[in-house]
């Protein structure tokens, strides 16, 4: 399998809570964020979300889709979230949010390998533009969040 490691990071001129409450609610994603297709919720978890289970479907500009399902493992409002992913991806998600003088940063930690077949095959020529997707994927996101809670997104790497 093909091991990937990214950081994504947004700074956001808002506060913590409004970008965690969009975060948190991922069965809302498809709404804000382009390139998420389906973020559907199979089991509910706790009352925090602790022990959920979601389905996620993903596209970008590349003529694929990747789907795999996400158990939320770590919930610690409103700085970490942690998640396990199984399917076509796998390997761990974690969301932290930092707050200074009004502004989030939003860091994104995603582990992951393919288990698609063809992917691994292609891994050694087709990393830079599975890397790129992954890229297009979280500025859409940076974007679509900023829309969301109304706020300037001041950097986005």
């Amino acid at each position: 399998m093909a091991e990937y490691a990214f950081l994504t990071t947004w700074l956001l001129e808002s506060p913590r809570e409004l970008v965690w409450e969009a975060i948190h609610a991922q069965e809302k994603w498809p709404s804000w964020w382009r390139g998420v297709e389906e973020a559907t919720e199979l089991h509910h978890g706790d009352d925090t979300g602790l022990g959920s289970v979601s389905r996620m479907v993903w596209k970008s500009l590349l003529p694929y889709r990747i789907c795999f399902e996400v158990t939320t493992t770590r919930i610690e409002y409103p700085t970490l979230m942690e998640g396990e992913a199984v399917g076509e991806l796998e390997g761990t998600g974690r969301w932290r949010l930092y707050e200074q003088d009004g502004v989030t940063a939003v860091l994104y930690e995603w582990n992951v390998r393919t288990t698609k077949p063809w992917m691994n095959l292609m891994a050694p020529l087709l990393r830079p533009f599975f890397e790129w997707n992954h890229d297009w994927v979280m500025r859409r996101g940076g974007e679509g969040i900023s829309e969301l809670v109304g706020c300037p997104l001041l950097a986005m790497d």
